[in-house]
Parts: structure tokens; C-alpha cells; sequence
């Protein structure tokens, strides 16, 4: 039986200007790990570029915070997925079917204003037993 207590991944970086923001980068619930929303910024500041380079970045902030967890994209079972704007569609799931072409996941896709100047936010759900 796998142990279902809760473990809470560090806190969520620290966003420009230094405001701490008051969630954890990813949380286990037994078997599962939800990973937090990732948006596509380094140090705290949102890459410059296109949706190619931003959804790039997001999957490098995906890959560093499902491996505190112990886990990769081969264990990544659902994606949320948010787009500014539905025209970056085809070059955003290039992107994707780049880093999930061995194990794709379920996924949701819709287009929706952002919190940041960022093309793109995604979100996963990855299982892994303990």
C-alpha cells in the first residue's frame, strides 16, 4: 500500500521584484504529483521569444520540478495546457510532440488570457508509486 501522505515540493519561486508567491511547485498525494502551473520564465522574468522558445522553457521548468518529485514526462499522465493565443497552436504542439513522443499524455488545450506576458502556462499531473 503506498504511503498517501502529502509532500509539498518547494516553495514557488520568488517572482520579479522578489515577491515570494505562496505555492508549492508541485505536491505528492500518494502515488500522484501535481506540478504547479509552469510559465516561461528564468530567474523570475519571462524568456523572450515566440511560442517556440516559451514553450521550451516551460517544459525545461516541468522537467526540474518533476524531478524533485523523482519523476520525468514518462510518468505524466494528464496536461493542462493554456495558449494567449489560439494562432501559436500548431508551433506550440510541435513543441509538445517533441518532448512527449515516446509516452503522450492526455491533454486539454484552450486559449486564455495569461497573468503574465507569457504565451503559454502548463500543468501536469504525473504518477509515480512510491
Amino acid at each position: 500500500m503506498s504511503d498517501q501522505r502529502l509532500i509539498r515540493y518547494d516553495t514557488a519561486d520568488a517572482q520579479a521584484g522578489g515577491q515570494k508567491r505562496p505555492f508549492a511547485k508541485a505536491v505528492r498525494a500518494g502515488d500522484y504529483v501535481h506540478v504547479s502551473g509552469q510559465v516561461p520564465t528564468a530567474n523570475g522574468e519571462v524568456v523572450i521569444g515566440g511560442i517556440v522558445a516559451q514553450t521550451e522553457q516551460v517544459m525545461a521548468n516541468i522537467i526540474e520540478v518533476l524531478a524533485m518529485a523523482g519523476c520525468g514526462l514518462e510518468d505524466v499522465v494528464k496536461v493542462n495546457c493554456w495558449l494567449d493565443d489560439a494562432r501559436d497552436f500548431s508551433s506550440f504542439n510541435a513543441v509538445f510532440a517533441k518532448h512527449f513522443a515516446a509516452n503522450p499524455p492526455a491533454r486539454s488545450t484552450v486559449e486564455s488570457r495569461l497573468m503574465v506576458d507569457a504565451k503559454v502556462e502548463i500543468d501536469v499531473l504525473a504518477w509515480k508509486p512510491l
